[in-house]
């Protein structure tokens, strides 16, 4: 399967802005779970900070979104409550359950979300007015 230009544009910026927080945020996730917190719970605390962090990033320059603000946030936020679900999961079945470390599978869980996350901004929560799918 090809990606059209503006698709591949629209990939691009949504990577960079992914990029950006999810770095930052796991940095931050690395230092509080190396000082005091438990994984999931650093998930949780983080989660939010991520999600308001990348909202406008996402809507006017990943995806030009020109809908309702309202309408695109109520979307985002059942979006990212389906990445966050996916985090923990991931978080609880390979830590949890089959003993593999934590700062690995969140590293993985970043990539596995951001590839759900993408999915559901193009199609669902910021999907394009126009008949060439944004960009």
């Amino acid at each position: 399967m090809e990606l059209s230009r503006p698709a591949l544009i629209q990939l691009i910026r949504y990577g960079v802005v992914g990029l950006l927080t999810n770095l930052a945020g796991y940095l931050i996730y690395l230092l509080v779970t190396w000082a005091w917190l438990e994984p999931k719970l650093a998930v949780t605390l983080l989660y939010p900070v991520g999600v308001i962090a990348g909202y406008f990033g996402h809507a006017r320059y990943s995806f030009a979104y020109q809908g309702r603000t309202r309408t695109g946030l109520a979307r985002y936020l059942l979006a990212h409550a389906i990445g966050y679900g996916t985090n923990i999961a991931l978080l609880y079945v390979l830590t949890d359950l089959l003993g593999l470390p934590h700062q690995a599978v969140q590293m993985v869980a970043i990539v596995v979300v951001a590839g759900v996350l993408f999915m559901l901004f193009k199609f669902f929560v910021f999907p394009s007015v126009r008949g060439d799918n944004g960009a």
